[in-house]
């Protein structure tokens, strides 16, 4: 049995297949992807031209965000593009953050075999892994989404631009002015792995290391606002990560001379 806090920072290997280890936040992310892929179905199966209350929902909401990125990008084709990708990044963000908090996660253990071993040449001493780790509180996870919106966001600049117009933001060599800030953006370019990754994974592992505290000092009434605290978190930073991809989408595909 565990006593005290147990805080980790980085995924445990429940098992292994074919000597691949399988972790409890890729399991999590499954768990995501299962939930999310079911809702899908069961709304997508089901549409009508009367629509009922779920799918009234569910087209009121998607309307609302394609309109929005229509907005923002200024163009219906393109908000048809890239609608998939923002709303994709935004659910699974918020669907992961929110079932990090459902009870069982970080609770449930599982025996790990692999690292068990004898005491005293005798007693084997058990050891456990959690089955479920909230993915956002992985850094693997949250950088693999800062890499996929990076790589769209310059792959859109490089397509709707070309290459020389899109490359002439960060190489200008008309003076030394236009040069220096053309290297400043090159850098803040690559920066935003770092900004997108850490800025997901801090909060959100700060608010999981918060209640975690308070669920071991005050276990009956501290940990109620804090997660109710948590899941506007939870919203508020998925919201974030995918604003900021579509806002650099749109800084990405439009001319220099338009900044």
């Amino acid at each position: 049995m565990h006593e005290g806090i147990h805080i980790t920072l980085k995924a445990e290997a429940v098992t292994h297949i074919f000597g691949m280890p399988i972790t409890n936040t890729l399991l999590m992310s499954w768990l995501v992807m299962a939930v999310l892929i079911t809702i899908g179905i069961l709304v997508g199966r089901n549409l009508t031209k009367i629509p009922s209350r779920l799918q009234t929902f569910f087209e009121t909401v998607f309307g609302f965000l394609l309109n929005y990125i229509e907005e923002v990008l200024e163009s219906r084709t393109l908000a048809l593009r890239f609608f998939p990708l923002i709303v994709t990044l935004f659910m699974f963000i918020l669907l992961g953050n929110w079932m990090g908090l459902l009870p069982g996660v970080g609770s449930i253990h599982v025996y790990d075999r692999a690292e068990a071993h004898m005491v005293d040449g005798a007693t084997e001493k058990a050891s456990y892994v959690y089955l479920f780790h909230p993915i956002a509180t992985d850094l693997n996870v949250t950088l693999a989404l800062a890499v996929i919106a990076f790589l769209v966001i310059e792959f859109s600049g490089f397509f709707y631009l070309g290459i020389r117009p899109y490359l002439s933001k960060f190489f200008n060599f008309r003076s030394p002015v236009g040069f220096l800030v053309g290297i400043i953006e090159l850098i803040s370019e690559f920066a935003r792995l770092i900004s997108f990754s850490f800025r997901l994974f801090g909060n959100m592992f700060a608010g999981k290391t918060l209640i975690l505290v308070a669920m071991f000092f005050a276990p009956y009434l501290v940990p109620i606002p804090l997660l109710m605290y948590e899941v506007l978190v939870g919203f508020v930073q998925a919201s974030i990560f995918a604003l900021l991809t579509l806002f650099f989408i749109k800084l990405a595909i439009s001319p220099h001379e338009a900044h």
